[in-house]
This record gives C-alpha cells, structure tokens and sequence, in this order.
C-alpha cells in the first residue's frame, strides 16, 4: 500500500470532520443560549437523535452490502488485480445497501 497518499488524505478528513463537530456544537449552544423557547431546544435535541440513528442505519446497511460484495468478489475473481467487473461489482453492491437503507427507513416512518 502507499501509505504517503493515505496519511494526507486521512488528516484532512479529520481536520474537517473537527471542524464541522464544533460548528455545529457552536451552533446548538448559541441557539439554547438564545433563550429559546423550551420546544424548540427539545425538537432540536430529538431531531439530532433521529439523524444519527439513521445515520447509523445507513452506513451499516452500505457497509453490509460492501462487505458481501467483497466476499464476491474474493470468491469469484480469482485475478489478483482489479477488473472492471470487480469494481461493477463493489459499486452495485454499494448501490443495494443505500437501497436497503431507503427501504428499512420508510419502513420506520
């Protein structure tokens, strides 16, 4: 593996991932500072609960999904390099679980 490439890339996804935790932990406080009504600092409280259940559903559904796709691909390409169909395969799997995902959350509301 090159290492050189993947060690930029993973600190600039952790310098703004940082960065957009404390703008939104900024912004839940200027508005409960605000003086808010109540109702509003509960809904506000609930609907961030609900968007990281989701969240949670959704990316254990996608990495499902890659992870039978990777079993595929292991056991059906036996090239040791990267195919074309592989790659179709890695990507229609991806695309199942974000349906599943679609799927299992409609079925919650």
């Amino acid at each position: 593996m090159h290492f050189e490439i993947l060690i930029p890339i993973t600190l600039f996804v952790c310098v703004a991932w940082s960065i957009k935790t404390v703008v939104e932990a900024y912004t839940r406080r200027r508005i409960i500072e605000s003086r808010g009504s109540e109702e509003l600092v509960r809904s506000l409280l609930e609907g961030e609960a609900t968007r990281r259940r989701l969240t949670s559903l959704h990316w254990g559904c996608v990495l499902v999904a890659l992870a039978a796709g990777f079993g595929l691909v292991e056991w059906l390409v036996t090239a040791d390099r990267v195919s074309p169909g592989a790659i179709a395969l890695l990507l229609g799997a991806t695309g199942l679980g974000n349906l599943g995902y679609y799927l299992l959350e409609r079925r919650m509301k």
